[in-house]
């Protein structure tokens, strides 16, 4: 009987392929982003193998910091998928375009970058027969303008600004592809999403002003407007519960279902910075913006999910990243 040493027959490099195969593969798209890497982050910690493509020049190393087993820099478009040369199980449709007021400035290059992205990658799943399930990340400008109540997902849609029609028409072409191609879908309608990394929107504007007043400082609406804050960690886990859903297609809103006026956030921003001005608020509404954001979170804690960073520590952890990156 033959004694083989078993360290010289077994390759290591094979041993790393096949451990590679086996592993489940996730595509991010818009990975540059802020939600885009903050997934790409949760889905490689879940065990996936995460590629990820969109606007960002990264070395290999970076983008592996990022979350990012491979990166691709390019536009979401059948082309550049297609020669990603990938199968995969799950996908996080991340890419498009985040801003209201980008929508109203460049409503054609908005459309493109959400809907006819989305249209490109969703014929690339229908034409390689990809079993992956689709992530979306909508939002509640879907819903736009609306009562002060919770909005649930059966509501009718209302948007007030194109990003908002945007998005309903991705949800629709999203839902036809269901419909009609076996193509399996979760949307996710997300409120307001926070936490470090993003260097845009309400909090950042609003922690740089406040930063650098001496006295005091405005802002646009009455501050009674009320939003529905959600954090990064938080949406992230939303979606990775979401990837091991069976549903072939489902909506839900990612909130915490918590009612918080503008005025009150922005005193506890103020709080967590340590800063003393005074905030005022001009009583002018910026196009775009619905008065009234709650949701509805039904179906997330039905899935057994409850968000578990409370607001203050949520901008508590924004703050000190904030303070680590903006510059006067």
């Amino acid at each position: 009987m033959e004694i083989y040493d078993t360290h010289k027959i077994i390759d290591p490099l094979l041993i790393h392929r096949i451990l590679v195969d086996m592993k489940r593969t996730a595509l991010v798209t818009g990975g540059y982003g802020f939600l885009g890497r903050a997934a790409a982050r949760r889905f490689r910690a879940s065990g996936y193998r995460v590629v990820g493509i969109g606007h960002g020049a990264w070395t290999e190393s970076e983008a592996h910091a990022h979350g990012f087993d491979r990166w691709c820099q390019a536009d979401v478009s059948l082309a550049s998928l297609s020669d990603l040369n990938e199968t995969f199980d799950l996908v996080a449709h991340c890419a498009g375009t985040g801003s209201v007021g980008y929508s109203l400035t460049n409503p054609l290059e908005s459309f493109r970058k959400t809907v006819l992205g989305t249209a490109e990658l969703l014929e690339l799943l229908r034409r390689t027969g990809s079993k992956a399930l689709v992530i979306y990340p909508s939002s509640a400008a879907v819903y736009g303008a609306a009562d002060d109540r919770p909005l649930s997902e059966g509501d009718r849609p209302n948007p007030v600004s194109p990003y908002g029609y945007h998005k309903m028409i991705t949800e629709d072409l999203l839902e036809s592809y269901s419909r009609y191609f076996g193509t399996r879908v979760a949307i996710i309608r997300f409120f307001s999403i926070y936490g470090p990394g993003l260097a845009k929107q309400l909090l950042w504007d609003a922690a740089g002003k406040l930063a650098s007043a001496s006295q005091e400082v405005t802002f646009w609406g009455t501050g009674e407007e009320t939003r529905d804050w959600i954090h990064i960690d938080d949406a992230t886990a939303l979606m990775a519960k979401v990837a091991d859903s069976p549903q072939s297609f489902t909506v839900m809103n990612g909130a915490t279902g918590a009612r918080v006026t503008v005025s009150a956030v922005l005193h506890m921003l103020k709080k967590s910075l340590g800063v003393d001005v005074n905030i005022h608020f001009n009583g002018n509404v910026r196009p775009g913006d619905p008065r009234f954001y709650l949701a509805d979170v039904s179906k997330t804690l039905q899935l057994g999910l409850k968000p578990t960073m409370a607001l203050e520590d949520g901008l508590d952890d924004y703050t000190r990243w904030f303070k680590t990156t903006w510059s006067k």
